[in-house]
């Protein structure tokens, strides 16, 4: 996927929209910004990406696409920040208190995503591809790998082989990488 979003494939960049976008406004969330600043944000962080992709690299250990997003997102947040801060809207009383009260500690945003962030993230992988199998595929994948039931349940309720639940789950998870390589990590 990311050489058909370097070679400005237009079907790759509605996926990485589709698959990141929500992400990228939770972290805007986080930071306080919502509605329609955080589909500003969204769309000046798609655009810094489209302008950087040619030097997103991956060279160290632990270099991710994900955490190379997320250092666009900052710096967009902060620009954001500061525009904001050059119009301030008056706010006072305890409205005013309770929002700045519910502000989180700059120390929280270095924190790793939540679980249900990351997992939503690939559930939104997994839909960005579940078109492309047989309905009967994608239910054993789908109640071995994500609902978690054994390869030996999955299989009697099917009748399918053990090993036909195992290639099924293979198949689908490597379609996964296939498309979406590090994109998801």
């Amino acid at each position: 996927m990311l050489a058909r979003l370097r070679a400005d494939d237009q079907t790759a960049w509605s996926r990485l929209v589709r698959l990141y976008g929500p992400l990228i406004r939770f972290w805007a969330g986080r930071q306080g910004v919502s509605g329609a600043d955080a589909d500003d944000v969204t769309q000046e962080v798609f655009r810094a990406v489209a302008a950087g992709l040619a030097n997103f690299r991956r060279d160290r250990p632990g270099d991710t696409f994900r955490g190379w997003l997320r250092g666009i997102t900052r710096f967009v947040l902060l620009r954001h920040a500061e525009q904001a801060a050059k119009n301030p809207l008056a706010a006072g009383g305890t409205a005013a208190l309770q929002g700045m009260q519910s502000v989180p500690d700059a120390a929280d945003n270095d924190q790793d995503d939540p679980p249900e962030e990351v997992g939503a993230l690939f559930r939104r992988g997994l839909e960005l591809v579940k078109g492309e199998f047989e309905p009967k595929t994608w239910q054993v994948f789908w109640e071995h790998t994500v609902e978690g039931r054994s390869v030996a349940d999955v299989a009697a309720a099917h009748g399918l082989s053990p090993a036909a639940v195992r290639q099924a789950k293979y198949r689908v998870l490597q379609r996964l990488r296939t498309e979406f390589g590090g994109l998801v990590e």
